[in-house]
Order: structure tokens, then C-alpha cells, then sequence
């Protein structure tokens, strides 16, 4: 769902709350810059365990039944892969690698608001040799016990390989657990586990080992224990601003969250992911945030970053003011 009034609305208050990052953060392994010319809407990323350094994404809505392969060091597109097997895309929004090596497409937006009467996940082997080549996929049908709704967030457990959704809503949504095995020759019915309020999620990552979730927004992220699918909340999170942000997902050492947003050319830049051996918890990143902060993903410097907004708007104000006494 494209929301670019609200974004460019937000950027301002966003730059104001924004922590500076150290130079370790900034310049972190792993940040890069996706220069494909057709990549112009990712929408998921997901790092590959068989491939070091290689991030799997695609784009936003009825682009078609493609999934690209990045490599960090260059940004470069090293192999396309085409999806046969199945229907024509409708939104696809998210991506996930599950057990051994084999590929989750979540099919699973609806800017209707729930209109489709179901909704697909394509699930494909990733391939050990990278290059661009057809590749035969299973097409799952998907519906939610509770009715259709908007999601653009779909996690695959790293050790049981259950699929699991968080749907998108301002208000606040649910983490919806799949069948044990998703069956190709039926439906496959979702149902809330878990709430994940207090944002508005537009991608979610498990940890390599299964332990951890992170559920990210436009704006920020809240981090939690996995604890058996029973989740339990344990952090906000600050993210990055990169645009449009659409995508986040564990590197695949599981130390660092990569970052990622819409757009021609865009970013996907790390932080140090929390409760990890490089957790930046205390060190003056804006991955951490205190959990007892209110609102989207933006706790922490309130105060200062309300007067940054007031002042700007002031100057706004002002140069309107000049220009009608001209």
C-alpha cells in the first residue's frame, strides 16, 4: 500500500527523533544499495543461508512472477528467478527462507482492505547455483479464520518450517500461525496466535535459531522473544530512514538487521540486532529504544524533536509570510 503523503509528512518528525548512529553503524558490514533498474518496489528481503552475503527481494504488487537474488558487496542483481506453477501475482509483499534452503512468497497484500476472498504463497527451492533461470513453484490458497484482512509480513519458523503472517493495520494487528504443512490441494487456514499492536507492520524477520521476532513498521520495530509462537514483547526498536521503509530480516549469522524501502535505488542498511553478541543496546545506536515509549516505533528524543518541528514550521511559516508582503 503506497502511503507517500503520510511518509513525506512523517520524514521531518522522523530526522528530528533520529538518534545519530556511530560510525560503526553507518559504515557496517552488509549496507547496500540495490542498483537492479527493475527493482523499484522491494517490498521483502531475506537473507540467504546458502549463499553468504546474497539477499533475496522482489517487487511491490503485479510486477510479475519474479524473485531477485542481491549480492551486498556490489548491490548488483546476480540471478532472476521466474516463478512457473502458478496464478499471475496479485501483491506480493513479503519473503521469507525457511529449512533447508527452500523459499516462502507471500502473495498476501490486499489494498482493497480485505477484499480478495483468499490470498497465495509460492514456496520454491533456492537454487544452489545463482543464476537467472524458471523455476517450478507450489502455490499455496490462504485464508484467515477471523476474514480476509491486508498483511505484507510473512515469517517461516527456521526449525519446524510453520508459516506464520502478521497482518497490517494502523491499529495494530495479529500474528497468524498456518498449518503444521501447508497442503497444495486445499485451503489453508490461518488463525491468530498472538497480538502485535502499537504498529502498523510492513515486514517481520525471524532469528536464524528461531528465538527471535522483529516486526517492523514504517517508522520503527518492536522486537520480541519468539517463546514458542507465544510471543512475548521485549523492545521498541528504531529503524532507519530509508523512504518508504517495506522491508526488514536477520543476516544470516543472525547479528545485524538489515533494513530495506521502496523505491529506484534504494538502501538497505544494518543495525545491530537486539539481545546479540553486537547488540547496540546502551551504545548510542538507534536500534535501541525504550520500550516504555508510546506510538509507531518513534520513543526517545520527544522533546527535542518537537521543538527541531516546531522551529522548522516556524521558518516555513515565516518565508510564507515574506513572500506575501512581496
Amino acid at each position: 500500500m503506497r502511503r507517500p503523503f503520510a511518509i513525506l509528512a512523517a520524514a521531518l518528525l522522523v530526522g528530528a527523533l533520529a538518534v545519530p548512529a556511530s560510525a560503526s553503524a553507518a559504515d557496517g558490514d552488509g549496507d547496500f544499495t540495490i542498483k537492479d533498474p527493475r527493482i523499484t518496489e522491494s517490498s521483502g528481503l531475506a537473507a540467504s543461508r546458502q549463499h553468504p552475503g546474497i539477499y533475496w527481494t522482489h517487487n511491490d504488487s503485479d510486477d510479475g512472477p519474479y524473485i531477485y537474488a542481491v549480492d551486498s558487496s556490489t548491490g548488483e542483481t546476480v540471478a532472476r528467478l521466474t516463478l512457473t506453477g502458478v496464478g499471475t501475482p496479485r501483491d506480493v509483499e513479503a519473503i521469507s527462507v525457511g529449512p533447508d534452503n527452500r523459499i516462502y512468497v507471500g502473495d498476501i497484500g490486499d489494498n482493497l482492505g480485505g477484499g480478495w476472498p483468499h490470498v497465495w504463497i509460492y514456496e520454491l527451492p533456492e537454487p544452489s547455483t545463482l543464476k537467472d533461470r524458471t523455476i517450478r513453484a507450489t502455490q499455496y490458497v490462504v485464508k484467515y479464520s477471523d476474514g480476509a484482512r491486508d498483511a505484507e509480513s510473512l515469517v517461516v519458523h527456521p526449525r519446524t518450517g510453520r508459516v506464520y503472517i502478521v497482518d497490517k493495520n494502523e491499529q495494530g494487528g495479529h500474528l497468524y500461525e498456518g498449518p503444521a504443512e501447508l497442503s497444495a490441494s486445499g485451503t489453508n487456514v490461518f488463525r491468530p496466535v498472538a497480538a502485535v499492536p502499537d504498529l502498523e507492520a510492513t515486514d517481520a524477520t525471524l532469528s536464524p535459531d528461531g528465538e527471535h521476532l522483529v516486526v517492523r513498521s514504517y517508522f520503527g520495530a518492536i522486537a520480541y522473544d519468539w517463546n514458542g509462537g507465544k510471543i512475548k514483547r521485549k523492545e521498541r526498536l528504531g529503524v532507519p530512514f530509508l523512504g518508504q521503509g517495506e522491508s526488514v530480516t536477520y543476516s544470516a549469522d543472525g547479528t545485524r538487521l538489515m533494513y530495506g524501502a521502496e523505491g529506484a535505488g534504494s538502501s538497505v542498511e544494518g543495525q545491530d540486532a537486539p539481545g546479540g553478541s553486537g547488540s547496540s543496546s546502551g551504545s548510542g545506536s538507534p536500534a535501541a529504544r525504550d520500550d516504555s515509549a508510546g506510538g509507531d516505533g518513534l520513543g526517545g528524543n520527544l522533546e527535542t524533536g518537537a521543538i527541531a518541528v516546531a522551529v522548522a514550521c516556524a521558518a516555513l511559516l515565516g518565508l510564507r509570510g515574506l513572500r506575501r508582503r512581496r
